[in-house]
């Protein structure tokens, strides 16, 4: 993703560099010599530069301000978000943002627990990911016996029943669908695998330092997580998933209606 959006910065101002130098300097002198031959004729490359300049400054500004479409490859926020699940992220939420290098230009607002969050990992700078806040800078995050402590607090838990996936997260058929409850507006589902082989997965107790995140995901026991590699600095956020535009996913049968329109 951050090279097509590298690509994209660089298309769009050399074609915006080929328009205004030909408006400036060589536009002018054409018309002054009309009617000599074909001198008059306007470059190919410029004529390409004019039509595709708009389009691509409008996709630019829209990406990277104010909503980017991604899609989830992975199992690891089930059974919010599927495989095969095409998302749009808020852009703005957390604050003006140039592409490419991702520095805050404009500060609008912070996380909150319980928000699905798109960064990027600070070990795998140049991947997008995606998982849900539950840890604000100060908290006390524990998890054990599978369950999350916020300030030594246990989050609710209200069990649901087994889980029944499909297509490419069929092989989570099974696991306990619970509600889990994170105060507030955090109130979510989450699945966990009822194996002594994960019994002891991602436990551990850490305190979140000022300007950085707890990320956990859904599908707790197959998630890499802040539990693994540590909390998320907020210079690496992108965005705050918001919605689900569409789901494709040849396993299942190819597009899944019903998942269309999906708030997150």
């Amino acid at each position: 993703m951050k090279w097509f959006e590298l690509g994209l910065v660089i298309l769009t101002f050399a074609s915006g560099l080929v328009w205004l130098l030909d408006r400036l300097f060589f536009a002018k002198a054409r018309k002054a010599r009309a009617g000599l031959l074909d001198e008059d004729r306007e470059p190919v490359v410029v004529d390409y530069a004019r039509a595709f300049f708009p389009i691509l400054a409008v996709v630019l500004v829209l990406r990277s301000f104010v909503a980017e479409p991604f899609r989830i490859p992975s199992s690891s926020m089930m059974p919010t978000l599927l495989i095969g699940d095409f998302i749009l992220v808020n852009k703005f939420a957390y604050g003006l943002r140039l592409p490419v290098n991702n520095k805050k230009v404009v500060g609008i607002g912070l996380p909150e627990r319980g928000d699905v969050v798109v960064f990027r990992p600070p070990q795998y700078p140049d991947q997008d990911w995606i998982k849900r806040v539950v840890g604000l800078p100060g908290d006390r995050i524990a998890y054990r016996d599978n369950v999350l402590y916020v300030n030594g607090e246990a989050s609710a838990y209200q069990p649901i029943g087994a889980y029944v996936g499909k297509g490419r997260g069929e092989d989570m058929t099974g696991a306990s669908l619970l509600a889990e409850d994170l105060g507030g507006d955090g109130r979510h589902e989450v699945l966990e695998i009822d194996s002594p082989l994960f019994a002891q997965h991602g436990v551990g107790e850490w305190t979140v330092p000022e300007g950085e995140y707890f990320v956990m995901g859904d599908n707790r026991d197959r998630s890499d997580d802040s539990r693994f590699w540590g909390t998320l600095p907020e210079t690496q956020l992108r965005g705050k998933a918001f919605l689900v535009w569409m789901n494709f996913d040849s396993a299942a049968g190819g597009v899944d209606f019903d998942r269309i329109g999906t708030r997150l």
